[in-house]
This record gives C-alpha cells, structure tokens and sequence, in this order.
C-alpha cells in the first residue's frame, strides 16, 4: 500500500473536497442525553468536584487526581499521555455494551478495576496524546472535552483542562505542529478551537479523514463548531487512508494514521514507532476494558457496529502480534501492554 507524505494532504478549503453529505444520525449528545434520562440520571463528576486545588496545582485538578502526565519513550519519540478530565458515563455500562456478559465484565474488572463505579455506572478517563520529536516538535492526537460552552458541556465533564496540562509538560500551542482528530465527537475535539471559532493551535495542521468529513451534514455540531472555522482558517486537511505524517518506515521510526472505521465512518487511529517499539494511539475503536476483554461486544454509539468490530479485532490482533503498547482514550490507565491477547481474556 502506497503511504502518502503529509505533505500530499490538501487543506479541504483548497481543494473543495469538504463533502456536504447530510445525515439523519442524531447528534451523539442528543443520543447520550437520551441515556442519561433512561439511566436515573446518573451524575458526571469532574475531578475538580473532589477536593479544592492546592498551590500550583492546575484548575479543575485535584491533589489525588490521577496523573496529569504519564510518558513513555520510542526510539527518537516521547509520547506523552495528557488527562483532560475524569467523570461517570451518563448511562449504566450494561446499557453502554448491551452485549457483554458477566464473564466479559469479570475480565474487564481485573483489566481496569477503576472503570467500576457504584452500582452499574461506569468510571472513565477523557485523555489526548502528544507525541514528541526531538527538537520539540509535536504532534497532538485529539484535543478533548473543551472549555464550559463546548459541545461535550451537555454530559461531559467540562471545563477539560488540556492546556493547563500541556504548559505542565512544557508544550505551548504554538509548538503543536499537527493535531490528528481520531474522529468527530464531541468529547475528542473541544480544545481545538475557542468557542469564538478560533484554532486554539495557530500553526498546526488538523488531521481528519476524508470519509469523516463527508459523513457529516450541513447542520451537525461537529461541522458547525470545528470543520467549519479550521476551513475558514485554512487549518483543516483531509488524509485519505493510511497517511505517514513524519519519518520513514524505518527503524528511525515514524508517526502513521491508520484508518480504523466504524465507530464512525471515517475514524482513524495513530501508529507510533520507534527504537524497534510500537504503540498504537487508539482513539475510540476500544472505548472499555470490556472490548479489550472481549473484542466482539459492541459499543451502543458505534456508528456501523459490525465494522467496528472488524477495526477493532484488526488492531488488537496487529498488538498481539507486534508487541505493539495501546495508548488509550478512555480506560483508566493510559499505557496497556505490550501483551497477548490469550493472557488478556483467559
């Protein structure tokens, strides 16, 4: 398969390949809204509710919150985990993944035994992902919840706090020099403009497929809020397929997107390597530990479920395979592996 250089991305505003496509999907926050009132109205509890910030501590994150920076290094790569936020789902985690049976919780529970809040609620992790070149250069995979205001504000626990956490690891906007969208919901790109419409990283080229952007209708918030004013800055590029967006495949390393649909229709994940090292940046192909447990049970809000799945047992299989680690969004430790699937679900 042929991988095309980042350089060979247009900016969709450029070449008018920004599709109007409509859609009859309702909007995800609708559909967890709709959630939120079959599960009792299950609160959202941000970490800034558990105890007041002691000195030098960044807004919205409390003394014993989980790390706000966890790394691991590839070869010539630091890839830095980045904590947005931590909350409860606003569903119960069985309406969340009607499929999966006691035996897929019980594997998941010894996976990520923090996903398990009282009774059926489900405990989560809303986390970005900077990979660093030498010379500071950075690429940043999705930008989070967002500032109160944002789209995730109706069930997420907002304010997010991504950019306190990147001046934490020494990362200013204007360093960012790519932001890979793994995909359009609201609760993966809410810091990647101000609610003003303004990129929030000046110069940095925003990543999206293709195939996300012509899925969306002229009215969804994701078009709306961030497809639209990146367009109008000339931020927005559209890769089509698997893209290499720096390095060779080399031992030297390189960062590659990696198509990954399902979740939605044009979803994307990032391959890391590095120092004969692989990590894969997974977005939301695997959104608990009850799919890393059991690939097959489906996500409710899984756009095209039978293809996720699909995505789904592709990666983890490539995992297993190649040793590779998953960097993930929303389990409750941000590095898993490297392991075998056999170990994992036994």
């Amino acid at each position: 398969m042929n991988d095309p250089t980042i350089s060979a991305a247009m900016p969709a505003g450029t070449a008018g390949t920004a599709a109007t496509a409509g859609s009859s999907a309702p909007g995800r926050r609708r559909v967890l809204r709709g959630a939120l009132a079959l599960a009792g109205a299950v609160a959202l509890r941000p970490l800034a509710a558990a105890a007041a910030p002691a000195a030098g501590t960044p807004t919205g994150e409390a003394p014993s919150a989980p790390a706000a920076v966890a790394v691991r290094r590839f070869g010539r790569y630091e890839v830095l985990a980045l904590l947005d936020a931590h909350g409860t789902f606003p569903a119960t985690r069985q309406a969340a993944f009607p499929d999966a049976t006691a035996a897929d919780w019980e594997r998941a529970r010894r996976l990520d035994p923090a996903a398990f809040g009282t009774g059926d609620t489900w405990e989560l992790d809303f986390r970005c992902y900077a990979v660093r070149r030498p010379g500071g250069r950075v690429t940043l995979v999705d930008t989070g919840i967002g500032p109160v205001g944002s789209p995730a504000s109706g069930w997420a626990p907002v304010p997010g706090r991504l950019p306190a956490v990147l001046a934490r690891a020494g990362i200013a906007p204007g360093d960012v020099e790519a932001v890979v969208l793994t995909h359009l919901h609201e609760d993966h790109y809410g810091w990647s403009v101000t609610p003003e419409g303004v990129p929030v990283f000046p110069n940095a080229r925003y990543l999206v497929q293709r195939a996300e952007v012509a899925a969306l209708g002229p009215t969804r918030t994701a078009r709306t809020y961030v497809v639209e004013p990146l367009l109008r800055a000339g931020r927005l590029y559209e890769a089509d397929g698997r893209t290499v967006l720096s390095g060779r495949a080399r031992p030297g390393g390189a960062v590659t997107l990696l198509p990954t649909p399902g979740h939605t229709p044009g979803h994307q994940s990032v391959l890391v390597e590095g120092g004969g090292e692989r990590l894969l940046v997974t977005g939301d192909v695997l959104v608990h530990a009850v799919q890393l447990a059991s690939p097959a049970v489906r996500y409710a809000h899984e756009a095209d479920p039978a293809t996720a799945r699909r995505s789904r047992e592709q990666l983890l299989d490539d995992a297993r395979r190649t040793g590779a680690v998953l960097a993930t969004a929303h389990l409750n430790r941000p590095f898993v592996g490297p392991w075998s699937v056999a170990e994992l679900t036994r």
